[in-house]
């Protein structure tokens, strides 16, 4: 059985990766499975940057597929803020609420009608002696003004999909597994494995 190291120590990510690589007979592992796994800076201008950086370096040094994601908050309003850097868009220490509450307040004074956003995945899988595949996707929505739900995690709480009513914090683990960007970017890697394996 051939393996495929996913390059995140978020147990979450692991379990939806593992779902869509067992009908190829691959078995998943993760950075919690590897003792000196290493950091890769982030430090690219896109997601799909990052995503082929972390992928690439990674498979390079343990010699293994490694199927990396780079993932983020997108707000037209803020002219693409906080894009790649959602994850510390208000400080290095990387605090969900601290960045979403960061977003309102850029917010401020800013029209429904003006609020458009989307979350972006990109996934870069890379294989050595490969090419490495790189795939996208996106859910599209609406920034409230204040955080509504529980559930989640990140910007969830204020990213409202018009088409369920609901934000992404108010949808069930699996309502959000159908519809979020990291479910459309693993649907066009799907189809991409379905044509090389």
């Amino acid at each position: 059985m051939r393996e495929i190291l996913i390059a995140t120590k978020n147990k979450g990510k692991v379990q939806e990766f593992e779902q869509l690589f067992a009908q190829f007979d691959f078995r998943v592992k993760s950075l919690l499975d590897i003792d000196d796994a290493i950091d890769v800076e982030e430090d690219g201008e896109t997601f799909q940057e990052n995503a082929i950086k972390k992928a690439e370096t990674i498979a390079s040094e343990f010699n293994i597929s490694t199927l990396a994601d780079d993932s983020g908050l997108i707000v037209d309003a803020l002219n693409g803020e906080p894009g790649v850097f959602s994850a510390r868009y208000a400080g290095a220490k990387k605090d969900d609420q601290e960045n979403l509450e960061k977003v309102l307040d850029e917010l401020q004074g800013v029209p429904e009608s003006e609020r458009s956003a989307r979350f972006h995945c990109s996934l870069a899988l890379a294989t050595p002696g490969e090419k490495t595949i790189i795939v996208d996707g996106t859910c599209e929505g609406v920034i409230t003004t204040t955080p509504i739900g529980d559930n989640g995690f990140g910007y969830d709480p204020i990213m409202f999909i018009p088409a369920l009513g609901k934000t992404m914090a108010e949808l069930s683990k699996q309502e959000k597994n159908e519809i979020s960007h990291r479910a459309n970017a693993l649907k066009k890697l799907k189809e991409v494995l379905v044509t090389i394996i």
